[in-house]
């Protein structure tokens, strides 16, 4: 079932990825895979009926920066969504706080939920190479 918001069309969710350095690709693959956290962040929104219309990539992103907000304040995002806490807790400053900022904004915040994909040597080499190489023209395909 789809849900929509007042006014036409179904709810429009911001993707939040954590932006991790690629060092920590070893101990945290889907940390710094930006593009799968987008991937589950969508296929989220995708089950639920809503349409994802921004993707955030940040690290330790105050609760109160405008960039999490331009686009609340426009009306044009209504909600925000993260695969897991973990992301969360990497992307933002203080979850605590973009949580309470959510409710005082009255936009709801959600978690995909899903299970992080099990990274072998082939992913994570995929990975390195589309981050390491993006002025290359490499896009990871």
């Amino acid at each position: 079932m789809t849900e929509v918001r007042q006014g036409s069309g179904p709810l429009r969710v911001t993707a939040i990825a954590s932006l991790t350095p690629l060092e920590e690709l070893d101990a945290e693959p889907f940390l710094v895979d930006s593009r799968s956290q987008y991937a589950m962040c969508a296929a989220w929104a995708e089950q639920h009926g809503y349409v994802v219309t921004r993707e955030l990539l940040v690290h330790a992103l105050r609760p109160d920066h405008s960039a999490l907000w331009t686009d609340v304040e426009a009306g044009l995002v209504d909600l925000f969504v993260a695969p897991n806490k973990r992301v969360l807790t990497r992307a933002l400053s203080s979850v605590e706080g973009f949580a309470a900022e959510c409710v005082r904004r009255g936009v709801r915040v959600e978690t995909a939920g899903l299970a992080e994909p099990a990274y072998d040597a082939a992913m994570k080499a995929d990975v390195h190479r589309r981050l390491s190489m993006p002025t290359a023209g490499y896009d990871g395909r």
